[in-house]
């Protein structure tokens, strides 16, 4: 069986940033791909560079060294306007906070980004996606209207309503009781297999990452372990939580 085709492929990247104290080293030397149609949980302490991870393969940050190739585009080449159009069309992101505008409504917070797309029908295909989420009955409410599961999945509307072929989900549940999260979860799944994209989570909970194809651990800005390498990983156990290591 062919396998399918890498949307995202990390050569040789690290990201340094600068601070007070001088430059800090972020991401170290990574390198993998992930593949059409796979589920990856990123995972590790807090602080191990996780999210920075996801703002690189989102083009939210530049490489310092290396090349990130995401969905055909070569970010160390690109300009920020191309950057922003492949977020729009290509990458769904759901954050842990919903970042919805507050003077609109939820129709309108999942439309607007279609639009600012040039989606021709952005109306029409947000009312589907509110519809797709459950929430058909509270399209003209305003966030301040809706509980904090409905707003997260407003975001997950909006995330999803351009159809991209990669989502990436950064602790989507972190704001959620765990009833509620469960549910947006689910959802977040069930959405991204039905429509064929790729998914990527971003998590600490180590049961949201054993439901994925595929974990990918970090620690101190490294990836200590992959399981869908098909080479053997390394792993420097210096680098892994105590806990990790019991």
């Amino acid at each position: 069986m062919t396998k399918p085709h890498a949307v995202i492929e990390l050569t040789n990247v690290s990201l340094t940033l600068e601070s007070g104290a001088g430059p800090v080293n972020i991401l170290k030397d990574i390198n993998f791909a992930i593949h059409a149609g796979e589920t990856v949980g990123i995972v590790g302490p807090s602080g191990s560079g996780k999210s920075s991870l996801m703002s690189l393969m989102t083009g939210l940050e530049q490489a310092t060294t290396g090349s990130v190739l995401v969905d055909g585009l070569a970010f160390e080449g690109a300009d920020e306007d191309a950057l922003a159009r492949h977020r729009l069309s290509r990458v769904g992101i759901v954050m842990q906070a919903f970042h919805l505008i507050p003077t609109m409504t939820a129709l309108e917070n999942v439309a607007v980004p279609l639009e600012l797309g040039k989606v021709n029908d952005a109306f029409d295909r947000a009312s589907k996606e509110l519809e797709a989420v459950g929430l058909a009955h509270r399209m003209d409410h305003y966030p301040a209207q809706l509980s904090g599961g409905e707003q997260q999945r407003v975001a997950l509307a909006r995330a999803i309503a351009p159809e991209p072929s990669i989502l990436f989900g950064d602790e989507p549940t972190g704001n959620l009781d765990g009833k509620t999260g469960r549910g947006v979860i689910d959802l977040i799944f069930d959405l991204s297999k039905s429509r064929g994209s790729t998914l990527i989570l971003v998590t600490h909970d180590p049961a949201l990452a054993d439901r994925c194809d595929r974990v990918i651990s970090m620690a101190d800005g490294r990836i200590v372990d992959d399981t869908g390498d098909t080479q053997s990983v390394s792993i420097d156990t210096d680098l892994l939580p105590k806990a990790a290591q019991s």
